[in-house]
């Protein structure tokens, strides 16, 4: 069971995030937030429980999520605008913090260490949201899932791949335009850039697969990389990344395996960041370290919103065929990150 949210902090990181917060009670029976509404930021819980609901067929609700003492929720509220994918409610009298996005943005871009730490709690808290639901996901059979590939032959990902520190095209210029360094001025991409290595991929070459050692963050630069997840003898596509958007960071920051197949889906161009030097510049103190790990933040909200919507689409797809429990079993897996993308439906 993951750790409480506050008890994950040093009591630097804690009193830090506290300054910024403002107390809130709730009595029993009290909503704290509501199915649909804007996510303005999010709430820690000092005492109390609560619990998240969503709607279910014929006026019922289904609990998706306990919520105790230490624990935070909407917390993807301090990353980007969402909307709430369900009804918190307390189940009894809630003693606690919010923390609004504007206030959460302003303290972690200070530069020391506590700041740091807490801007990479709640990008903990993310990516255990995101292996949570992805493990949910892959229990769950699909239409979609197709045979396995045999990849006996790629038992050593890249082990044969080029490397070099220059492109066959002008790799500075197309930089600044990936959505990876959006918010990146010219000299903190340079700084990244300069820790990485350009990998230049032929169609089908794997970089990696389940259970290898995650050694290394990769951002597209040109063309495109399929995910794919096993799935009970099966494997199912789960993501399809384009230019600017990066993988690998999980394992490389959880110091985890690899739980994927990651493979070229045409001729590809990436930078590639030993894990070393990843963790040097993401841990670092200065403004382009919070940047990226801002930027890695939002690249989790990215794919919480993509597995979110193949949920979606899954339980659609049962409820069309009449198989209501497997449909509400998608249901609840997507409904349990309690947050959507601004403008996606929620829930």
């Amino acid at each position: 069971m993951p750790q409480p949210f506050l008890e994950s902090l040093s009591p630097e990181a804690r009193e830090l995030l506290l300054a910024a917060a403002r107390p809130v009670s709730f009595v029993q029976g009290a909503t704290l937030v509501r199915h649909g509404d804007a996510a303005r930021g999010a709430f820690v819980l000092r005492d109390g429980r609560a619990e998240a609901r969503v709607p279910a067929p014929g006026g019922d609700c289904i609990v998706v999520a306990g919520l105790g003492p230490g624990d935070i929720f909407g917390e993807m509220a301090l990353v980007e605008a969402g909307t709430c994918t369900a009804t918190v409610v307390a189940t009894a009298h809630v003693d606690g913090w919010f923390l609004a996005f504007e206030d959460f943005r302003a303290v972690v871009s200070q530069r020391h260490g506590a700041a740091r730490e807490l801007q990479h709690a709640v990008t903990r808290v993310l990516a255990e949201r995101l292996r949570a639901v992805n493990a949910r996901l892959s229990g769950l059979a699909a239409p979609e899932d197709r045979p396995a590939r045999d990849r006996t032959g790629a038992s050593k990902p890249l082990a044969g791949a080029g490397r070099g520190r220059r492109a066959s095209f002008d790799l500075a210029a197309f930089l600044p335009r990936l959505a990876f360094f959006e918010r990146f001025p010219a000299e903190e991409i340079d700084e990244v850039a300069a820790a990485a290595r350009v990998l230049e991929l032929a169609r089908g070459e794997v970089l990696h697969l389940p259970g290898g050692a995650a050694d290394a963050v990769f951002i597209v630069a040109r063309g495109a990389v399929e995910i794919l997840r096993p799935v009970h003898g099966r494997e199912r596509r789960v993501a399809v990344l384009g230019p600017g958007r990066p993988l690998g960071f999980m394992g490389v920051l959880l110091g985890t395996p690899h739980g994927s197949i990651a493979v070229a889906r045409e001729a590809s161009t990436l930078l590639e960041i030993p894990a070393g030097d990843f963790r040097a510049l993401y841990f670092g103190e200065g403004a382009s370290s919070s940047r990226l790990r801002a930027a890695v933040q939002r690249s989790l909200l990215e794919s919480l919103g993509r597995t979110n919507r193949a949920l979606t689409r899954l339980a659609t797809q049962a409820r069309l065929a009449r198989r209501e429990g497997e449909a509400a079993q998608f249901e609840a897996a997507g409904a349990a990150q309690l947050w959507a993308e601004r403008g996606a439906p929620p829930g």
